[in-house]
């Protein structure tokens, strides 16, 4: 049992604070709310991050933190001062060290008299025989309410969960931005109204999402691992630009940083090390010696600009040149990762596997499996796609037929180029380190809005992994519906592709992994709406994998 003297000495660089112009409570209780919640996130095996924010403040203080075993606080195991003002936006942030290992913890901060509301966490384990993970990604405020989230918070048992990014998304309150449709019948309006560029911005930004309550429940109930994906800056960015940026808007590199710093104020994580970019967000959390998760980047640090069909696709006699964009696609100079990150990744996987570690789980923002889009003709017949013809307006029948064009079944070509089918090089470059570490490896992934159940291959047909992809918390989902309503793209994706093994976008939710010894299993955690605050939570369907040979079969 470690002493709580022993705690405080752990934690002394954290307590420590000004000793001029600090105040313990300048403002009046009355004035002083912890209106964001309180959460935790990166554990070790003595300790955590604590987090939370204090409204009402107009200058520096001390605010304390508390860590018991129970919600009475009547035995206080470890405390400590943090100071915090206006240039963190009044975030709190403490990284706690010297608890005991897989240990159930309580915390609280304290703004003088003035008490936040009560967290649970715990430490990681030195040993142990199971894990469970609630996996998520991709939260639009308007567009629903976050039901899923207060699903995992009501979880029997949830030992971290892992967010795998788009925890908040940039867009306005337009009539035509993203979400907007359901945001203004259920009156969640983004704050601020505009697209979100400056400093400032995100901070209103996640100050909007940091207030509800079901957000605020799942962060109580656990920590959090979290990497971002690009919407917490803007969509689809890679290391030079974004293509929802624009010169109007700015410097890209003075709003990637203000983005950045928003998100590293905001979150439960670990502040970067000295000389360490925000951007390099990847690392790894080991659950003894069942489990480690590796959490990667490929937004921001090294990622070459996406291709795209509309400029990167050439034509010869209207038919498109697939030889020449395959050859551009599988340029060996495309990178997700970069070199210093891959090998990061190279050595963690094989310290890993030779540590004795089950199970090596990369939790990723992007799809990894091989995914062609979907041959409509196949799917619907050629009759049917000749009468959608004839009904559809002239810039859908052209939207139509390029998806004729690209996708035929007898030489498609990938669905997502942002995902990593635009970088198969790349891909293939993990797929060698998987394998060279001999790692048994889960890959998580997000951003898709679909679940997905995924058998991945390299190149030469060998098994690399297993991989569950992460439906949205409530971002929108069947993406095709408004122009191919009859096509049920995932069940196409499925039938058509040899390493889909059941894919779902119908529902919002969250992907519930557990680990053991022997087996791995994911299940598709569905919520029932998300435009209701009445609803269910159940597990849709189940997928598990045996240790000893890494293959996927459905579940009951």
């Amino acid at each position: 049992m470690v002493s709580r003297r022993k705690v405080m000495f752990a934690v002394g660089t954290v307590a420590a604070v000004p000793a001029l112009g600090a105040s313990a409570l300048p403002e009046t209780p009355s004035q002083v709310r912890f209106e964001h919640g309180v959460a935790s996130g990166d554990p070790l095996i003595d300790g955590f991050i604590l987090w939370t924010r204090i409204s009402g403040l107009e200058r520096g203080a001390n605010i304390a933190w508390q860590i018991a075993r129970d919600d009475s606080f009547n035995t206080v195991v470890a405390e400590g001062k943090v100071y915090t003002d206006a240039g963190r936006d009044y975030t709190v942030k403490a990284d706690v060290r010297g608890l005991t290992p897989d240990t159930d913890y309580v915390y609280r901060f304290l703004a003088g008299p003035i008490p936040s509301p009560v967290g649970r966490t715990r430490t990681l384990p030195l040993e142990t025989d199971k894990v469970v993970l609630a996996v998520a990604s991709c939260a639009l405020h308007p567009n629903g309410y976050f039901n899923a989230y207060r699903a995992i918070a009501d979880l029997p048992r949830v030992d971290a969960v892992v967010h795998l990014g788009d925890y908040i998304y940039e867009y306005g309150a337009g009539l035509t931005d993203y979400g907007m449709g359901n945001g203004r019948m259920l009156m969640r309006l983004p704050e601020p109204a505009h697209e979100i560029v400056t400093l400032a911005d995100y901070r209103m930004r996640h100050a909007q999402y940091k207030r509800d309550e079901d957000l605020q429940a799942a962060h109580a109930r656990a920590p959090w691992i979290c990497v971002f994906d690009d919407h917490e800056i803007c969509n689809n960015p890679w290391r030079d630009g974004a293509e929802n940026h624009n010169a109007g808007e700015g410097d890209w590199g003075v709003r990637k940083a203000a983005a950045l710093k928003a998100y590293s104020e905001w979150m439960p994580i670990r502040d970067p090390e000295p000389g360490r970019l925000r951007e390099a967000i990847y690392r790894s959390v080991r659950f003894g010696k069942l489990a480690e998760l590796v959490m990667l980047e490929s937004r921001l640090l090294a990622r070459t600009k996406q291709l795209d069909y509309a400029e990167d696709l050439t034509y010869i006699d209207g038919k498109p040149d697939k030889t020449a964009f395959r050859a551009k696609l599988n340029a060996p100079e495309r990178e997700l990762l970069g070199a210093e990150q891959r090998q990061w990744l190279q050595n963690t996987l094989t310290a890993s596997v030779h540590d004795g570690v089950t199970w090596q789980v990369l939790g990723n923002q992007i799809v990894m499996a091989k995914v062609n889009g979907p041959d409509i003709v196949k799917r619907l017949g050629p009759d049917a796609i000749a009468a959608l013809r004839n009904l559809t307006p002239e810039g859908a029948r052209q939207k139509l037929d390029t998806f004729v064009a690209l996708f035929d079944s007898a030489d498609p070509l990938p669905l997502n180029l942002d995902g990593w089918d635009g970088y198969p090089a790349e891909r293939e470059r993990v797929y060698a380190m998987i394998k060279a570490a001999q790692a048994r490896t889960v890959v998580v992934s997000g951003d898709s809005h679909c679940a997905w159940a995924n058998q991945l291959h390299d190149v030469t047909g060998q098994t690399m992994a297993v991989e569950l992809g992460v439906t949205a918390i409530s971002s929108p989902t069947r993406w095709l519906n408004s122009w191919l309503p009859d096509l049920q793209l995932a069940e196409t994706l499925a039938d058509q592709n040899t390493e889909v093994v059941a894919a779902d976008d119908a529902y919002n939710g969250f992907v519930r992994l557990t680990l053991t010894p022997d087996e791995m299993t994911g299940e598709w955690m569905s919520v029932s709406t998300i435009t209701s605050r009445t609803f269910t939570c159940f597990p849709q369907r189940r997928f598990s994998a045996k240790a000893k040979d890494l293959l996927l079969k459905p579940g009951a």
